[in-house]
């Protein structure tokens, strides 16, 4: 059992308590990841203020990297010392998702308790499978992903989840295929990703959409070709003003309900509107389904951007060291652990693209 600095949430809406937790060592399948770097995703902050529910007490963080410490009995492909991406897409590989290549919604369920525990030795929940607002997680193998050695973990911890779920909702869910225009509503840390994924996949326009015009700017530099106030009366009009004509796909990447309720606005015949931001549970929407039916539409809901980490990762990695895909770009600070609560406060102001938790 090894001993830990982490962050605790042991209260719906309260800050988190910095605790010595204890560590067990990996079982058959698992591995042993010190951290280096861990983001702050708005998931996380959902969690912490109770708008999902969920078991208490309990570490968050789910956006991580570091280096492999250890390995559990019948492990292969990894090595102690790899530097990896530790992601929350916890896959069997043998259920009919993971078998036809949707790992993010596998049906298997763990069986092993939670690998962490406080100091009296009473049990903690490891959230999202990863509890990595710590020094060290025990996670299973298929949650990781080796990188190359000499990149900055930092840059690299944004692989685990925003990157993934902002480019794999344009490229894997949407399908976007070159010369589509698109509409990304939100130019926070997944819109901004969401914008690099059309500009990858070659769309001819991309609007961004955000209450701030600060944030409009900056979603330019990451590819957005125009930009619209979401607080303009109609802004949906503007948007197919500056595409002429409606979008192919409309990317919803905040968890607001009112942007929900616009998203169908945007859209041209056949278009899609891919639901990637989560509102609180309970929140609900209003739809006209005549309208989706007579214009051929669609509303389709994208896990982590359906990625497979095993091929998206890797790629991803290749684009970032063409220069094609922006990472260092999008971390607005480097917090140390003991700093997380203001890093939190500083990220629900909206104003960060991602801070990250850096670990000694």
């Amino acid at each position: 059992m090894t001993q830990i600095k982490a962050a605790v949430c042991n209260a719906f809406q309260a800050q988190l308590d910095i605790e010595t937790i204890n560590l067990r060592a990996p079982n058959a399948g698992e591995i042993e990841v010190a951290l280096k770097a861990c983001a702050i995703c708005h998931s996380d902050i959902s969690y912490i203020d109770g708008g999902w529910g969920g078991t208490l007490p309990a570490v968050y963080g789910h956006e991580a990297a570091g280096h492999i410490t250890a390995l559990g009995p019948h492990t292969t492909g990894l090595s102690v010392g790899d530097p990896v991406v530790v992601t929350l897409i916890r896959s069997c590989g043998s259920c009919a998702s993971c078998a036809t290549g949707t790992p993010t919604a596998c049906r298997t369920n763990p069986s092993e308790e939670s690998p962490i525990t406080n100091e009296k030795g009473e049990p903690l929940e490891q959230a999202m499978y990863c509890g990595a607002f710590a020094e060290k997680v025990v996670v299973h193998h298929s949650q990781a992903v080796k990188i190359p050695t000499d990149m900055d973990l930092a840059a690299a911890s944004l692989l685990a989840c925003g990157v993934i779920t902002g480019v794999g909702s344009v490229v894997n869910t949407a399908g976007l295929t070159a010369g589509q225009d698109v509409v990304v509503i939100g130019a926070g840390g997944v819109g901004l990703n969401a914008i690099q994924g059309a500009r990858i996949a070659g769309a001819r326009r991309i609007v961004a959409v955000d209450m701030s015009a600060d944030k409009l700017n900056v979603a330019k530099s990451f590819g957005a070709t125009d930009a619209v106030l979401a607080t303009d009366p109609k802004p949906w009009q503007a948007a197919k003003a500056a595409m002429g004509r409606g979008a192919d796909v409309v990317i919803v990447s905040v968890g607001v309900v009112p942007a929900y309720d616009q998203a169908p606005r945007y859209l041209d015949y056949g278009g899609k509107v891919i639901m990637v931001g989560m509102p609180h549970t309970g929140d609900t929407s209003t739809y006209e389904p005549a309208n989706f039916a007579a214009a051929g539409q669609a509303m389709i809901g994208s896990k982590m951007g359906d990625a497979v980490i095993a091929r998206d990762i890797p790629w991803m990695v290749d684009l970032y060291q063409q220069g094609r895909l922006q990472l260092d770009e999008l971390i607005s600070n480097r917090w140390p652990l003991e700093k997380i609560n203001e890093a939190i406060a500083d990220t629900k102001t909206g104003s960060a693209k991602r801070n990250v938790i850096i670990f000694d």
